[in-house]
């Protein structure tokens, strides 16, 4: 998605919520960005996102939302969650027409109270009223006098056609974003007392608008085999391209994440703990999310005793945030398969996911005592609850390919099906005895990663060691004191003297009255003299607003730094590094 030189404004309250939390998802994005691009040209096809609860799905949609309303280039988003509550359908009819029309002024207006608090019905209309917008006044009279004659069908269909009207009127392109689409079959009931079934043909609503190319849809959904099966039914497979997110970054992003939650959070680590927590956790942010933020009693992510017993705490208490989400897939599954052969297939399927298993092979292989036709129908009610996924021919089944889900099942099936419970702690500690065995690319890792996220690692690498001086890290610091640090922080702004802010990457006090001041570039361009220059007036200006400190300056650039900045850095005692020095003693 491209970047446009605008500072980024959150009219939509994300729900991952501080925005700097959403790290990697680089593929995704530009995926998503070349299908943006081709909105404008009237051929951008409306698009699914498929994956499981906590995958990352309503971060991205959400963080597109933002970024169309502020770069305005061109669509006008409209976002909607459809929440697991139950709801009367003409209120749900209202609330919809209510929250687009309320986001399509906000954006026209760039006024973000519209979107966090929708306008009511009348606002509404006296807004179209006075900027004479005769389209929303028409409508809300329209869906005002249809509620009052009970034709509720009508209501909505003002409101699920407004997107499409509005872009065909004012010659427009709007993005229609519907989270969790999957629940409008399920909790908008046809009679007030909710008494009735919920009214599952409501999807095909869509049916004709999703194919709009002036108002394309984007919706999401985390029970994959529900909301594939409510597709297939009521929209047509094609009309949707479906793109599935995988809940898990790359080892360097997930990397970044334990650094981002951990800072976010509060909570101490080391580089060393940053891995094994990113390694244990598989680089999935929900679940590294879980192990930062857990209330584990005993929880001390700085060393591997610390890690592995918190990550076996977020696994197995039934309490925990990662159990208690997980829980809610499972018991979707126990509901209608409770017994211990689909246990079994489930466990096996989860732990060999790289093949299909026909319902012939599964028998034989489990020595289950039940005829293939029962396994298959045990087996389809499993996909349609998301625990398991369609294999290549219609007879193969397959585990999903989420380890995060087998340690669950492990947790919770294992001893009832072999007879006795997994020893996930001995698993863990097997893990990072591999790593640790590895440590030299350990090391080799997390020097490559300093040109990604130095600010954070230097952070960590401070924080956790705390007594060491200066040229531990930096060459040519002239203070050469043993410091013990009493406080780290990135990113500190300051005001300086003429009322101008300033801010400085890594910031550490000293309980004897020093602190360091770093500046850290993580281009592979070398940083030149101009730069240094710059850093040099920072150290003088906070020297000039913290008089009582001593302040020890040094300079961070991983693509090195020319002569002249070199031999400025070394006339004014700035420390200068290339890298971030790992595994000494402390």
């Amino acid at each position: 998605m491209r970047e446009k030189n605008v500072k980024m404004r959150y009219p939509l309250s994300e729900s991952i919520g501080d925005p700097d939390l959403l790290v990697g998802r680089e593929k995704e994005f530009a995926l998503l960005g070349r299908w943006l691009d081709l909105i404008p040209r009237r051929m951008g096809k409306s698009r699914v996102l498929l994956g499981r609860r906590k995958s990352g799905k309503t971060a991205i949609v959400q963080r597109i939302f933002n970024r169309l309303w502020t770069e305005n280039r061109g669509i006008i988003p409209f976002y909607f969650n459809i929440k697991e509550k139950k709801t009367w359908y003409p209120d749900f009819a209202i609330g919809y027409y209510r929250a687009f029309a309320s986001q399509y002024i906000s954006f026209l207006e760039q006024d973000e109270r519209l979107v966090r608090s929708p306008l009511s019905l009348e606002r509404i209309r006296e807004y179209g009223m006075s900027e004479s917008l005769d389209i929303l006044a028409e409508d809300v009279s329209e869906l005002l006098w249809n509620r009052e004659r009970e034709l509720y069908d009508s209501v909505w269909e003002i409101a699920y056609t407004a997107p499409r009207r509005f872009a065909d009127i004012f010659d427009q392109r709007i993005l229609v974003i519907i989270d969790e689409f999957q629940n409008i079959t399920q909790y908008i009931y046809p009679d007030r007392e909710r008494r009735t079934e919920p009214d599952e043909t409501l999807a095909g609503s869509f049916h004709e608008v999703v194919e709009s190319k002036i108002a394309p849809m984007l919706v999401t959904g985390s029970y994959v085999g529900w909301l594939i099966s409510v597709i297939d039914k009521y929209l047509e497979a094609g009309r949707l391209r479906r793109t599935l997110i995988d809940p898990y970054l790359t080892s360097e992003h997930g990397l970044q994440a334990v650094y981002k939650y951990a800072e976010a959070s509060g909570v101490p680590v080391t580089n060393e703990s940053a891995e094994q927590i990113n390694q244990l956790c598989m680089s999935d942010p929900f679940f590294i999310s879980c192990v930062i933020q857990s209330e584990f009693e005993g929880k001390d992510l700085t060393t591997e005793e610390g890690v592995v017993n918190t990550v076996h705490h977020e696994i197995t208490d039934r309490e925990s945030e990662m159990s208690m989400t997980w829980g809610e897939y499972i018991e979707l599954m126990l509901d209608k398969v409770n017994d211990r052969h689909a246990k079994q297939m489930l466990l096996h399927l989860s732990r060999y996911p790289d093949r299909d298993w026909t319902p012939r092979e599964l028998k034989k292989e489990l020595g289950l005592d039940i005829d293939e036709g029962e396994i298959r129908k045990k087996l389809e009610i499993m996909v349609r609850a998301d625990v398991i996924r369609k294999g290549a021919a219609d007879i193969d089944f397959r585990g999903l390919s989420d380890g995060t889900l087998n340690l669950i099942l492990r947790r919770r099936f294992e001893k009832e099906i072999r007879d006795f419970a997994p020893d996930l702690k001995k698993d863990f500690n097997e893990e990072l005895d591999r790593l640790r065995r590895d440590r030299n690319s350990l090391r080799g890792r997390l020097g490559n990663l300093v040109g990604k996220f130095a600010e954070f690692q230097l952070f960590t690498e401070f924080r956790s060691r705390k007594r060491f001086s200066l040229s531990a890290y930096f060459d040519g610091a002239e203070d050469d004191t043993k410091l013990n640090i009493t406080d780290v922080r990135m990113r500190e702004k300051f005001q300086r003297r003429d009322g101008k802010e300033t801010e400085i990457d890594v910031l550490a006090d000293s309980d004897c009255g020093r602190t360091i001041l770093v500046e850290v570039k993580k281009t592979k361009d070398r940083t030149g003299l101009r730069m240094v220059r710059t850093f040099q007036e920072k150290r003088e200006a906070y020297s000039e607003r913290f008089p009582k400190r001593t302040v020890l300056p040094a300079f961070l650039s991983v693509g090195g730094f020319t002569r002249g900045a070199m031999k400025f850095c070394k006339e004014n005692g700035i420390g200068t590094a290339t890298e971030i020095r790992y595994f000494q003693e402390k």
